[in-house]
Order: structure tokens, then C-alpha cells, then sequence
């Protein structure tokens, strides 16, 4: 008898067990079937594929320099007596700009004046002995080589008349060297010296002053990436700011990409030269340049925003990376040979379309769609870009199991 009743206790728990699952099972239907027909304004955000230009660019900081500028120094030492310009003077070229004691310099001249005169002297006699010895020989009162000697002597003393020579031609302008000219016209950006200050002019010839030739015109010297060197090109245009003018759009354009690499903690980049106009001189050397260079700009295209080209409805199948994102977002169809293929999903009716697309450039925000392969897109149709439900089960994930409650 007892085992009647408990065969048939069981009976009724797996009923009710059956019976639970098929309600929860019916409830997770309707839930899902009501979801399903929410209006798409509902379950998705949309932007609109529009029509209009385009512009790629690349990134890069760099700093503002002189086209022109000249590190003027100084051939010998001495102790500075005059200082002539300061900072922000305009000079010309010849100007004197500073002028070193030239006590010792002047001796030097003097000591060389004397060695000059000297040498001539000895010179003068040397001379005077070969045209009496030339006299004695023609007489046969002496041999030839007693006028050998003569000769000899006469051109040594001659030699060291050059040599005389050439130390104070060499001592006369290091006495000129003591005043310090511009050697260029421009303006004094740097002064490195004061009165009373000792310059030593050794194996490395000191700094005295920096002139820039001409301020209107400047240069940008930027570090760009070497992922992104392959799209710059000479005479591309540029466009820029400086913290001290954070509104103001400053232009220039690609002067020169040097070859030789820059590596900094195994980061490899190139310096792009950027040559700039600057007639009201706002732009001052030194200062820190944000760069956009314009590589390619395509006007009057249809442009998907780029968030429609990483979506995927939660129903869709998984796919590799887009163009958009270099290929590291894992939610769009791999790389292939030639243009990159991304799938987008338009609204059409109540129904998410998926239209097969080819891209073009991308300014970060927009993508250019130059053909579309898969049905048609036009301007002013919606793609999906973000899904709004809160909460999305993955596909075929399993029911709750039914939980008894104790009383």
C-alpha cells in the first residue's frame, strides 16, 4: 500500500514539474514575442546616412622653430667689455653685437709687428751679402760655393719674412675677431652672455647669441608615427594650434619628410617639416603645435557614421573587423584584398535590412561609401548603431530550473 502511494506521489511531482517548465517555457515565449514587436525605434538607435565631404588626416605634435636661425659665436676668448643688443632686437647684418677685451689680441699684433720688421731687416742683409759675394765671384776672389751660401742665406731670410707675415696677418684678425658682428640680418632670440663674462673659444666654439633671420615665416619640426608615415606626402596641407591660441586654426603645409628615423624606447618616427606663414608673428619659437595633416579629402560622397560599422543585431552571426577600426574590433568581416566589405543594417519598415557596403576614407567619425555591392543605400535612410534593450539572453541559453520554495 505504501508503495502504491509513494509511486504515486512521484507521479504527481513529476506532473507538477512538467507542468512548471511548460509554464515558464510559455511566459519566456511571450516575453520574447512581445520584445519582438516593439517598433524598432524601440529596440535600436539609428543615425542617418547622409551626403557630404570627408577629410582624413594624421595626428602629430611638434614645435615651432625659425626657418632661419643662426648661432652666432666666437672665434677666440677673452672677457666681454661691450654688449651691444639684448633680447628681441632687430640687427643687421655687419652689426656689432659685442666686443671682448682686446688688450692681449693687441699685443699679439705688436709682438708680430716687431717679428715683421725684424725678418725684413735680417732680409735687407742677406740680400746685401749676395750682391758683394756675386761681385767677389765675378772677380774670381771667391769660390762658388761661398755665393751658394750667399744665396742660401738670402732665401732663408726671406722665408722667414713670410712667416712673419702670416703670424700677424693671423694676429690682426684675431683682434678684429674681438668684436663680434651679425652675420646675418634678424632678430636676437637668445643671449647667452653678459658684461664682465669670460668666453673660452676651444675645440667647441661657444654660444654668444641666437638671431632668427625671419620671424614671418616659420617651421613646425613634427614626429610622426611610422604607422602613418606611408600617407604623408610633400605639399600636403596642415592645419594646427598652439596652446597660446587654443581657438585660433593655424595652415601650413608638408615641406620636407626626413629619412632619417627617430627611435625613443623602441618607438620609431619620422620628422615632418612644416612650413608655415606667421606675418602678425603670433607664433613665437618654442612653442607646442598640434598637428592635422590633411591626406586625403573626398567632397560630395555618401557617409556612414562609424558606429553603424561595428553593430550587429544580437541575433546576428559574429564577424571579424572592419576597416574603421583597423580590424580590432571583432564584430565585422575580415580584411580581404582590395577595399574592406563591412555589412551595416538598415531600417526598412519594421525590419533590420543587411546591406554589404565598400568603404573609402574615414575622418573618425564618418566613413565615405564609395560602392555598395549589396542591395542599395541612400541619403537619409537609417542604420542601426546601438541596440537598446537593457538585457539580452545569449541565443539558446537554457531555462531557470524551477526552485521549490520550504514552508
Amino acid at each position: 500500500m505504501k508503495n502504491k502511494m509513494s509511486r504515486a506521489s512521484a507521479l504527481i511531482l513529476r506532473l507538477g514539474i512538467v507542468l512548471l517548465v511548460l509554464a515558464a517555457a510559455w511566459a519566456g515565449w511571450n516575453a520574447w514575442k512581445k520584445t519582438s514587436q516593439k517598433p524598432l525605434e524601440a529596440r535600436y538607435q539609428f543615425e542617418e546616412v547622409t551626403v557630404g565631404d570627408v577629410t582624413q588626416t594624421v595626428t602629430a605634435n611638434g614645435t615651432v622653430n625659425p626657418v632661419g636661425l643662426v648661432n652666432v659665436g666666437t672665434q677666440v676668448s677673452g672677457t666681454v667689455r661691450r654688449l651691444l643688443v639684448d633680447f628681441n632686437d632687430e640687427v643687421k647684418a655687419g652689426q656689432v653685437l659685442l666686443e671682448l677685451d682686446p688688450t692681449t689680441n693687441q699685443a699679439a699684433v705688436e709682438q708680430s709687428a716687431g717679428e715683421v720688421a725684424s725678418a725684413e731687416a735680417s732680409l735687407r742683409l742677406m740680400r746685401a751679402e749676395e750682391a758683394r759675394m756675386r761681385e767677389l765671384f765675378a772677380q774670381e776672389y771667391d769660390s762658388r760655393q761661398d755665393l751658394e751660401r750667399a744665396v742660401q742665406a738670402r732665401e732663408a731670410a726671406e722665408a722667414q719674412v713670410r712667416v712673419a707675415r702670416g703670424r700677424l696677418q693671423r694676429d690682426r684678425a684675431n683682434l678684429d675677431y674681438t668684436v663680434i658682428r651679425s652675420p646675418v640680418a634678424g632678430v636676437v632670440v637668445s643671449r647667452e652672455v653678459d658684461i664682465g663674462q669670460t668666453v673660452a673659444a676651444s675645440f667647441q666654439t661657444p654660444t654668444l647669441f641666437k638671431i632668427a633671420r625671419d620671424l614671418s615665416r616659420m617651421q613646425i619640426d613634427s614626429n610622426v608615427a611610422e604607422a602613418d608615415i606611408g600617407k604623408v606626402r610633400v605639399g600636403q596641407p596642415v592645419r594646427f594650434t598652439v596652446d597660446a591660441f587654443p581657438e585660433r586654426r593655424f595652415e601650413g603645409k608638408v615641406l620636407q619628410i626626413r629619412l632619417a628615423p627617430i627611435t625613443e624606447q623602441n618607438v620609431v618616427t619620422y620628422n615632418v617639416v612644416v612650413e608655415v606663414a606667421n606675418p602678425d608673428q603670433v607664433l613665437m619659437p618654442g612653442m607646442t603645435a598640434y598637428l592635422s595633416i590633411v591626406t586625403d579629402r573626398r567632397e560630395d560622397v555618401l557617409l556612414v557614421p562609424n558606429a553603424a560599422l561595428r553593430f550587429r543585431p544580437g541575433d546576428a552571426a559574429p564577424r571579424a573587423g572592419t576597416a574603421a577600426d583597423g580590424g580590432r574590433n571583432r564584430s565585422g568581416p575580415a580584411r580581404s584584398s582590395g577595399r574592406p566589405k563591412p555589412t551595416v543594417y538598415v531600417a526598412r519598415g519594421e525590419t533590420l535590412v543587411p546591406v554589404e557596403i565598400d568603404l573609402g576614407i574615414s575622418d573618425g567619425r564618418f566613413t565615405a561609401v564609395t560602392v555598395v555591392t549589396d542591395g542599395t543605400l541612400r541619403r537619409g535612410e537609417r542604420v542601426a548603431v546601438q541596440e537598446l534593450q537593457a538585457e539580452r539572453k545569449p541565443a539558446g541559453s537554457a531555462p531557470q530550473p524551477f526552485r521549490f520554495r520550504t514552508f
